[in-house]
């Protein structure tokens, strides 16, 4: 059994950056140059961040970006795909392997050294902690396919901490309203670890597209989250921000 810890997790960019096509596709909308005279054209930094502050999503919809990630559990996967404009390519986990699938999990801190007092079928009391279940598991799984047992069945039983492996395509504009939510310290710890990786390895590859990019009190200037602030959070809530603003309001000359 290979295990991973949360944050342990690898994340790597296959496709994406060098040449950015969102200022290309916001000139072809206005611009009276042909598309050989806009495609020779260099990269306008300054059009792609004007594009992206006031909100005009939609021409950075023509950069797409493909990511490959090992070392995550099932329950980031659940989470991952939630995120319906997306493209998922997620390795398959019902295929025979006739004993060669390597047993591969990811779990956080502390919850292996977790033991309890477990009453089995027969009445036996036995002391077992979360690895002592995960190599159960383990045992029984494979007692299942010595005896022919297929897999695509087996896999029932087998933990949500079970790795899965996947490639991630997302364009900007997916990826930015992703950011926004995954990036946030409300967001469950591994799939956050999975947001900032990926939102770092966009930085570096299109530093014009991303550089506003992560949680949503980056771009916004508070925290849209109201009473469910994350406790660890020091952004203005954004009912507090919106007071303030009326409270401005209201002494501006009429």
């Amino acid at each position: 059994m290979n295990i991973t810890k949360v944050g342990e997790g690898k994340v790597v960019l296959i496709a994406g950056g060098g040449r950015i096509y969102t200022d290309l596709a916001a000139r072809f909308t206005r611009s009276e140059k042909s598309l050989v005279e806009l495609l020779a054209s260099p990269q306008d930094a300054r059009l792609i961040q004007s594009i992206i502050n006031k909100g005009h999503l939609a021409a950075t919809e023509f950069d797409y970006f493909l990511f490959g990630v090992e070392g995550y559990s099932r329950v980031t996967e659940a989470q991952l795909v939630r995120k319906r404009l997306a493209s998922y390519l997620i390795k398959s986990g019902r295929i025979e392997k006739k004993g060669r699938r390597s047993f591969d999990v990811a779990v956080p801190e502390g919850i292996l050294e977790h033991s309890c007092r477990c009453t089995l079928r027969n009445g036996t009391e036995l002391e077992l902690s979360g690895e002592d279940l995960l190599m159960l598991c383990e045992q029984w799984y494979n007692s299942g396919v010595e005896k022919g047992i297929p897999e695509e069945n087996l896999r029932y039983l087998k933990p949500e901490a079970t790795e899965f492996k996947a490639l991630i395509g997302m364009n900007a504009h997916a990826l930015l309203d992703w950011f926004k939510i995954r990036c946030c310290m409300n967001a469950q710890a591994e799939i956050r670890d999975m947001a900032w990786k990926m939102l770092k390895l966009c930085k570096e590859a299109a530093p014009d597209l991303f550089a506003q990019a992560g949680p949503s009190c980056v771009s916004l200037g508070y925290c849209p989250e109201n009473e469910f602030q994350n406790k660890s959070c020091r952004i203005i809530r954004k009912d507090r921000a919106l007071e303030l603003l009326k409270n401005e309001a209201s002494n501006l000359p009429r």
